[in-house]
């Protein structure tokens, strides 16, 4: 089999420019092939995105930091069937043939994402069954109406803190904090949040100089965390991953935590701000929250198809020698599973302004055995955090012309820099401490906003809404069958204050045969 990498790593005619090397700066590298990063790859992804499709169709050759060459495949389809195809393309990266020969070095700045480590994202078959089991039977141990009650109160908090200020920038005050605040908590460690804990995640994933000892730092406070649960149990998602029969020993459970801390703050931190900005600055999203015709679970949905949190994930590496779209690929290549690219296909999306409400074909959590196990966590910040927020804030309008944001991205996401926004000043909340995981739920605040779409569901429920972007959804409760749950006095589902439309209408009709 043949391969476009003509110019691999190690075979150059001279030495390959270091990733802050200028010559890195432009779009096209060694043997004619695209960069993946750098300025054009952040300022326009999307243009980068469509000059590969017109080039090389689905799968296109490209180059990671470094000048080092992987497959980037933008087809939906494709992209569904290596996900879907561990024994093609495995999520083992020792695989990777620029490992084993040396052409990347333990110290890359991609290598916090690729470093293979003792964990079910690196692992196939009967060892990720095992690794995968112990996650996903943890989290289903998460009690989610808690979840929905610290949202809800960890957006207080954060309002709380700018309100009375008028103006406030939706990135670094609120979406780039809330998801931490909700994550630190579930995993049993709400003291280690912090701003550096903050910048850490941020930074890990970015590729930088820095991201080696950020990730150290993160797995510093978890390793902690991991220990201390060892002696004193608790109900928190860590003790459950220590105490989960398969057994994880200390690194093992350390490294997992990682992985669910990191992914589900970074997709989340980016959902709420890409939902924020489509909120303040797209007519269709405005409107139709504000007329009610749109719940913000529904707005959620629309961005994980328009602007997805994690744009590409890195990486699968091919089990041998194969083909997908047409191209061959050789045993030890790496590729990339193309999240935004596929989400824009022409054949599945031929006109992108089309309203994808109900749809959940999107590739926004990747797919297969490797799907993120966490995403309904993520829905369940994004939409009670941004449902929050409106709440307190109705009047939020943005404070600068559209124009004038800006994104810095990596391979794996594109992160809005600031989303500054104009408000009415007005006072604080009073604030209360978020009860435990595992209590019944506490008499619900005027500021509580708690929306009652069930993940699983393939559509979210609507509501029509009679105040300014009131979009809380008024979903009847429903039990873990799916049938109608029996009401319940205490942590019921909240009514809509205003009462249902139903209701108002037969008080209408009423006073109406009454004579009133």
């Amino acid at each position: 089999m043949t391969t476009p990498f003509h110019y691999e790593p190690g075979a150059a005619p001279g030495p390959v420019p270091p990733p802050e090397c200028p010559a890195h700066g432009l779009g096209v590298g060694p043997g004619g092939l695209r960069r993946f990063y750098g300025p054009e790859a952040e300022r326009d992804p999307h243009g980068l995105y469509d000059k590969l499709r017109a080039e090389h169709g689905t799968v296109a050759p490209v180059l990671l930091h470094g000048d080092v060459p992987a497959w980037l495949v933008l087809g939906h389809s494709e992209n569904l069937h290596m996900t879907r195809t561990p024994s093609q393309f495995s999520r083992d990266s020792r695989r990777w043939r620029a490992l084993q020969d040396g052409s990347v070095a333990p110290d890359h700045p991609l290598a916090p994402i690729f470093t293979w480590q003792p964990i079910c994202a690196f692992a196939d078959g009967a060892t990720h069954e095992r690794l995968r089991g112990a996650v996903t039977d943890s989290m289903g141990r998460i009690d989610t109406r808690g979840v929905r009650r610290h949202v809800n109160r960890y957006s207080n908090r954060l309002v709380n803190d700018f309100c009375q200020q008028g103006r406030v920038d939706l990135v670094s005050q609120f979406a780039e904090r809330l998801p931490m605040m909700v994550m630190c908590a579930i995993l049993g460690m709400p003291e280690e949040y912090n701003d550096r804990m903050v910048q850490a995640a941020r930074d890990m994933t970015r590729g930088t100089a820095t991201a080696v000892a950020s990730n150290a730092y993160v797995l510093d406070a978890l390793t902690r965390l991991v220990q201390r649960r060892r002696r004193e149990p608790a109900e928190d998602f860590a003790t459950w991953l220590v105490e989960h029969p398969a057994g994880l020993n200390d690194q093992e459970v350390s490294e997992h935590l990682r992985l669910v801390l990191i992914a589900s703050y970074e997709a989340t931190a980016n959902l709420i701000a890409n939902v924020l900005r489509m909120v303040l600055t797209d007519p269709r999203f405005r409107a139709r929250l504000s007329g009610g015709h749109m719940t913000v679970p529904e707005a959620v949905e629309q961005t994980l198809w328009d602007e997805p949190p994690f744009t590409a994930v890195f990486g699968r590496w091919a089990v041998g020698d194969t083909e997908l779209g047409g191209k061959q690929i050789k045993a030890g290549d790496a590729l990339i599973v193309g999240i935004a690219p596929a989400n824009t296909d022409p054949v599945v999306r031929p006109d992108l302004g089309d309203d994808m409400a109900g749809n959940r074909a999107h590739l926004a959590f990747s797919g297969g055995p490797h799907e993120c196990p966490g995403q309904d966590i993520g829905r369940a910040i994004a939409d009670v955090g941004v449902d929050a927020l409106l709440m307190r804030l109705p009047d939020l309008e943005l404070a600068v012309e559209e124009t004038e944001l800006s994104w810095v991205g990596n391979i794996m996401s594109r992160h809005l820099v600031e989303l500054p926004a104009d408000f009415a000043a007005r006072p604080p909340q009073d604030d209360k401490e978020p009860p435990s995981m595992g209590r019944p739920n506490t008499p619900r605040q005027d500021w509580e906003v708690q929306s009652t779409v069930r993940h699983t569901a393939p559509t979210p429920g609507r509501v029509t809404a009679t105040a300014p972007l009131s979009t809380t959804s008024t979903a009847t409760a429903v039990d873990e069958t799916g049938s109608p749950a029996a009401p319940s006095a205490v942590g019921g589902i909240p009514q809509q204050r205003g009462g249902s439309a139903p209701a108002r209408l037969w008080r209408a009709v009423s006073r109406w045969w009454s004579g009133n």
